[in-house]
């Protein structure tokens, strides 16, 4: 196929980038954990470290092997070359955006901030757990919601044993927060 007859476009890591940042409120950081920041760091070093000069030296002796358009490794290598450069600008905007809030300043807290874990009630008994994170850590199957989720800023601020309202698209619902907990400071 000519590439004459095929998209690729050097912005697209843009387009990503500036969708994520549409998701934090104008004014506002990202926030991110220490162990969230690290996770990024650690995917950034992974890219540029191991993945990306195993792929260079792929292409690089595919092309060495003659013909460039219909030698397979050649092409999918270029391609993966440029989904592993748009990942790398993408986390090094990720990382530049990032204001790293350490949760464990708050240990001992029963107020609700940054960071925090907490154990709520709806009305009809259920309880859930949740800890507040930014949105780049957000995994809602292990119960890390973003700070900017309804949930997270109807909690935010409030103490164990207030109930708060979350307004959802179902309604108004009560919440009761039962338990609040943060890290424990890591001894130095």
């Amino acid at each position: 196929m000519s590439k004459a007859f095929t998209k690729e476009t050097d912005n697209d890591d843009d387009d990503e980038a500036a969708a994520l940042a549409l998701a934090i409120p104008p004014g506002s950081k990202n926030y991110i954990t220490p162990a969230g920041y690290q996770r990024i760091k650690d995917e950034l070093l992974q890219l540029i470290d191991v993945d990306r000069p195993e792929v260079v030296r792929v292409v690089h002796w595919a092309a060495s092997n003659g013909d460039r358009s219909e030698n397979g490794d050649y092409i999918y290598g270029k391609k993966r070359l440029r989904e592993i450069d748009r990942r790398i600008r993408f986390l090094t905007k990720r990382m530049d955006l990032a204001e790293v809030v350490n949760p464990s300043v708050h240990h001992g807290s029963d107020q609700v901030f940054f960071g925090a874990t907490v154990t709520y009630s709806n009305p009809s008994g259920e309880e859930r757990t949740v800890t507040i994170v930014g949105i780049d850590e957000l995994d809602p199957l292990k119960g890390k919601i973003s700070w900017i989720s309804p949930v997270a800023r109807t909690l935010t601020k409030a103490r164990e044993g207030d109930a708060v309202t979350l307004h959802t698209p179902n309604g108004v619902e009560e919440l009761d927060i039962l338990k609040v907990s943060y890290p424990a400071p890591a001894s130095e």
